[in-house]
């Protein structure tokens, strides 16, 4: 897995969506990264330093393809902002679903 800044893993997600559109698929995980990188010790030991701000830890994978990146407390909004404006101009690739047409009881 590739850990990228915020700028280049957005650029990097929209060549993921342009490969997946005709056939595949992209999937998303977003999870709550407190910036440890090293297991909790067991008990006994001196217990490791509390952070000090939750980051945001985001991960894209196609089928080939894994990429990653860590969002601070302060740029979740631009980030936030950028990932919409990225995905309302990806997600028209959509096929529309067909409903199924229900008779109507004739009274």
């Amino acid at each position: 897995m590739v850990l990228l800044e915020n700028d280049t893993f957005l650029s990097e997600l929209t060549k993921l969506f342009q490969k997946a559109r005709s056939n595949g698929s992209v999937t998303m995980t977003f999870k709550r990264y407190d910036g440890r990188d090293r297991p909790i010790p067991r008990e006994g030991r001196p217990p490791l330093p509390d952070p000090q701000e939750h980051m945001c830890l985001i991960r894209a994978k196609s089928r080939t393809k894994k990429i990653s990146t860590v969002v601070h407390q302060r740029d979740i909004n631009k980030f936030q902002l950028a990932y919409s404006n990225l995905l309302k101009g990806n997600l028209d690739g959509l096929k529309k679903l067909k409903k199924p047409k229900t008779k109507t009881k004739a009274e």
